[in-house]
Formats: structure tokens, C-alpha cells, sequence
């Protein structure tokens, strides 16, 4: 502890324990964990502090019980996995112009009743892009040169307004949408000056809430802490903190079309889905557990590689087809419910264990590394739906074979491309049309939609940006 400071007095040293907390040591031996004061001998006064505040910011019981619950849970006998039946699944090809207009309109009226928030999950970096900043400030290259960030931000605003003028029959109302953002320890700093900078792209400040996801001890496979230094457990975010539905270049934000499908099926979640590209593709899938059980998601590195190359012999396509794109729709009493569950004990979510690199005293040694999904509360839902979508991911940098910002860039030009063109506008290109073609602005269009004052009988030269 820091004894009395005057700040006009010669510095005081800090006065700290010759031995560990007792009270914390027998804790830490409650739960097998006394090994993270085997070097206390070895540290400085300095160092034996920042240990000890390190293991005190440790919810001690509720880790144990994690692990114990993850690890007992290797090895066990799952319910065999059955796939969802296309037939579950309302293609876009499919949907009637009828069923579209019906859904939009549901939407906005909800939007509009100030009943719908958005929840990004934003705690990744852009390492596989080769940028160590948070996902959602890289740039792919786009004709207006805009992050991710404020594309969805200029989506929000956009559905915001379309909501406000359908509820006041053209006039301009105030509807608002709050955004809540979840970063990680590694992007939290960089998220929140980000949009500082950018004056939060026209939102307002009091309608963005950012919070940290939270982190977890690394373990050995006997369920140790890994230290990575002498006075401080290594740790990992527990869970999400790779996912970032920003970094989907296609993602209708608070799309008013999934809303209306959502409250017209009167379920308690809805998923929005996409065809796995090839059977490799690292992205899970929706399953249902057992015979006509829950639906849930299998991660690529848990679904046996027999099983993600099989095909359906009546439609000559992929069984475990339907790709989680992390992009959710739940009522906020499934929230309710699932949180107070856990809470309680009352639902037990049991974690993933990922081996992986960890770094710790002796170097980077291989540890397990806990992460618990959204996903991973799918199977406690009463009632749930899919929905197919179009996608355009970024999740590899420009060279690799998938998922590269200059094919999500493509995607994007191309569909709004075939936007203009339906709204009565015209294109001129100096390249093939294929490798090119125009950004519309969110502010002008959510979906497509409101285009034929700005494009009927107008000559755009591709690649260009569109806006008011």
C-alpha cells in the first residue's frame, strides 16, 4: 500500500507486502491457482504490486467455474448435427415484390416507434488486411474513400430518415437509432478518437455508446493460468472479438426489409444467411442439433471436412450450405431472458476452447484460449428464422484468393450499378463494365430505393460515387 504522500516532501517509496496477500493466496489455492505467485520471491516492490492488482481484477469464481464447465465438456457426446433444409430458408430470388413492400413498411414503422437499436461488434483489428488499426477504419477503396465506420454510420442515417418521413407522410421528423459499439481492449482508444475526428459522421455523439468486451485468463490444458510475465496473467478477448459485421461490405444496417420479416414471423431471433462459397471457407454454419432440435452454429474447425464437402443428391448442392454472417436480429426479451439465465446459472453457455499461440514467461507456448459467441444462446431461442442475403466480405488482405477489399469493392460497384440502371440512369465506362461501376451514397439510397430523381436519364462514368 502507498503510505501518506506530501508533494512538497522527498518521495516516499512504496511500502508493500514482503509476502503475497494471504487472504488472496488462499483464494487463488481455492480454485488451484496459487502457481501465479510462484515468482513473488523474484519481483520488485513495483512489479509485486502490479500482480497483485492484476489477480485482483479477476472475477476468480466465475473463471473457475468457466473452465471447469469447458473443459468437463471435452470430449462429451454431442446430438449429431442435421442440416437446414433450404426450404427453411426464404430465398432472395424468391420473395415476392408484395412480401418486400410488406416488410419494408413494418420495418420502418417500427424504426420510426424508436423500437430498434443496432449492436456492432467491433473488438478485431485489421491484421489479415495489414493494418493494425480497429476493422472498421479501413478504406477498400471505394470512389468516395469512406471507412467502413461511416458507411454504416451513413446507413443508420439514412433508414433514420426514411422511418421519419414515412411516419410523418414526407415531412421531416425526428427518429433515432441508437448505436451501440462494442471494441476490445486493442481497438477501444482507436474506435472512440476515430469517430471523435469525424464528428461521429452526422449521428450524434449521445446516440453512439462504445463498451469493451470483456477478457479472460489463457490456460494450460490442465486448466492453469499461462503468465505472461512474472506479474501479469496473459489474456484473450472472450469472445467476438474477431467477429466485426462492419467488415461485410454488403450489410444493410437496421435493414427495415430483415425487420419487417422478423416481426411478420413473430420470432424471438432471426439470422441473416449466406450459401458457403466452397467447403473450405472458414466461416461456420447453422445446424440443428439432433432431429428437428434447436438451431445453432458449428464453427468450420468443429465440422468434420467429410461433413462441410457433402452434397444434397436432390438439389445438387452443399448439405451445410447456410454461412453465419454474425448478423442478428433478436427481441430484447430473448436478451433479457438469456442474460438473467446466465446470471443465475439457470442457462449454462459452455465456452470454445482454442488452441492457440499464447504468449507467457517462457516465450510463446501453445495454451487454450476461452471465447463464448452470440451464437451460443441460438439454442435457448423459442423460436427462430433465417434469412438469405447478399454479402460482399473483407476479411483478407488484396493478393489472396477470397474475401479481398478489391473483390467486396467490386460486389459493391456492381449492385449499385444494376441500382442506377433500374432507376433510369445510364453508365459510360473506359474499363470493361465487369471491373467497375458506381458507388451510390447510404445518404441517397438504403437498398436501392428513392434512385429516379437523381438517376432517370442521367450518364454517370463509372467508377464514380453518387450523392446529393
Amino acid at each position: 500500500m502507498v503510505v501518506g504522500i506530501d508533494n512538497n516532501a522527498a518521495p516516499v517509496p512504496l511500502l508493500l507486502p514482503t509476502s503475497p496477500p494471504q487472504a488472496l493466496l488462499e483464494r487463488l489455492k481455492d480454485y488451484g491457482q496459487e502457481d501465479a505467485f510462484a515468482l513473488w520471491d523474484e519481483l520488485s516492490p513495483e512489479d509485486r504490486h502490479l500482480l497483485v492488482k492484476d489477480i485482483e481484477s479477476l472475477d476468480l469464481s466465475r473463471i473457475d467455474r468457466i473452465i471447469r464447465c469447458s473443459l468437463r465438456s471435452q470430449g462429451l457426446p454431442v446430438a449429431a448435427i442435421e442440416p437446414v433444409p433450404e426450404s427453411c430458408v426464404p430465398l432472395v430470388e424468391e420473395r415476392t415484390m408484395e412480401e418486400r413492400e410488406r416488410w419494408w413498411k413494418m420495418g420502418l414503422k417500427v424504426i420510426s416507434e424508436d423500437k430498434l437499436a443496432v449492436l456492432l461488434l467491433s473488438g478485431g483489428q485489421g491484421t489479415r488486411l495489414g493494418s493494425s488499426d480497429p476493422k472498421g477504419c479501413f478504406n477498400i477503396g471505394l470512389p468516395s474513400g469512406k471507412s467502413l465506420f461511416q458507411l454504416q454510420a451513413e446507413r443508420i442515417l439514412c433508414v433514420q430518415r426514411l422511418a421519419a418521413q414515412g411516419v410523418n407522410e414526407g415531412s421531416a421528423g425526428s427518429v433515432t437509432i441508437h448505436w451501440y459499439i462494442m471494441t476490445s481492449p486493442f481497438t477501444d482508444d482507436a474506435t472512440r478518437k476515430f469517430f471523435e475526428s469525424h464528428k461521429y459522421f452526422g449521428l450524434e455523439a449521445d446516440q453512439v455508446t462504445f463498451f469493451q468486451q470483456g477478457t479472460i485468463p489463457c490456460i494450460s490444458k490442465d486448466g492453469r493460468y499461462i503468465m505472461e510475465n512474472p506479474f501479469k496473467a496473459a489474456k484473450s478477448p472472450d469472445g467476438n472479438g474477431g467477429v466485426y459485421a462492419g467488415s461485410r461490405m454488403q450489410v444493410r444496417v437496421a435493414d427495415p426489409t430483415f425487420l419487417g420479416y422478423f416481426i411478420d414471423k413473430g420470432v424471438a431471433s432471426a439470422e441473416k444467411v449466406v450459401r458457403k462459397a466452397y467447403p473450405q471457407e472458414k466461416v461456420g454454419v447453422f445446424v440443428r442439433r439432433g432431429k428437428g432440435g434447436p438451431l445453432t452454429v458449428v464453427e468450420y474447425s468443429e465440422l468434420d471436412p467429410s461433413l462441410a464437402s457433402a452434397i444434397n443428391q436432390q438439389t445438387g448442392r452443399r448439405r451445410f450450405c447456410w454461412s453465419n454472417v454474425c448478423l442478428h436480429m433478436f427481441t430484447l426479451d430473448f436478451l433479457n431472458q438469456v442474460a438473467n439465465g446466465i446470471e443465475k446459472d439457470s442457462i449454462l453457455v459452455i465456452y470454445h476452447l482454442a488452441e492457440k499461440k499464447v504468449p507467457s514467461i517462457h516465450g510463446y507456448t501453445m495454451g487454450l484460449k476461452l471465447e463464448q459467441f452470440i451464437f451460443d444462446a441460438f439454442p435457448y431461442a423459442p423460436s427462430t428464422a433465417l434469412f438469405e442475403e447478399e454479402f460482399a466480405p473483407v476479411k483478407n488482405a488484396n493478393g489472396s484468393n477470397y474475401d479481398t477489399s478489391d473483390s467486396a469493392r467490386l460486389l459493391v460497384l456492381r449492385l449499385h450499378a444494376r441500382w442506377v440502371v433500374a432507376a433510369g440512369g445510364f453508365l459510360t465506362h473506359s474499363v470493361p463494365l465487369y471491373a467497375t461501376g458506381v458507388e451510390v451514397s447510404p445518404l441517397c439510397s438504403h437498398a436501392g430505393e428513392n434512385l429516379e430523381s437523381i438517376c432517370r436519364g442521367r450518364t454517370f462514368h463509372a467508377p464514380c460515387e453518387i450523392a446529393f
